[in-house]
């Protein structure tokens, strides 16, 4: 089981673990709760550039539509081909197998993402 507190942290329901230069990007159980069953998920390219706060990729569930956005600054390294073949394991693996994607970052800049109980504040769960 993944140590929630470890992890940081978005207000749009990602959260990033970071090891070294990289970080490891997903969706909240609580993003994955409201979205419902999550049948696709849009990804981006490996080599791509993100810009903290702009949209990345795309998450479809059978009840809506929802935008993947980049917690930090970075260049996309790796995706998650699980989750392409098989997007159900973000519902059931939020914090597990279900990640998206991976970046290099600047580490400091992970600093200034929000902690678990500021997560959990935001949210009004403690999920």
């Amino acid at each position: 089981m993944t140590d929630l507190t470890s992890l940081k942290y978005t207000a749009e329901h990602e959260w990033v673990a970071l090891d070294g230069d990289i970080a490891t990007v997903g969706i909240t159980d609580y993003a994955a709760d409201k979205l419902g069953d999550i049948v696709y998920v849009d990804l981006p390219a490996v080599g791509t550039a993100t810009t903290a706060g702009a949209v990345c990729g795309e998450i479809e569930s059978t009840k809506s539509v929802g935008e993947l956005y980049a917690p930090l600054d970075g260049e996309v390294v790796e995706t998650n081909a699980d989750a392409d073949a098989d997007p159900g394991i973000v519902n059931s693996e939020p914090f597990g197998g279900g990640w998206l994607l991976k970046l290099r970052v600047d580490p400091a800049a992970v600093d200034a993402l929000l902690d678990r109980a500021a997560y959990e504040a935001l949210t009004g769960s403690d999920a």
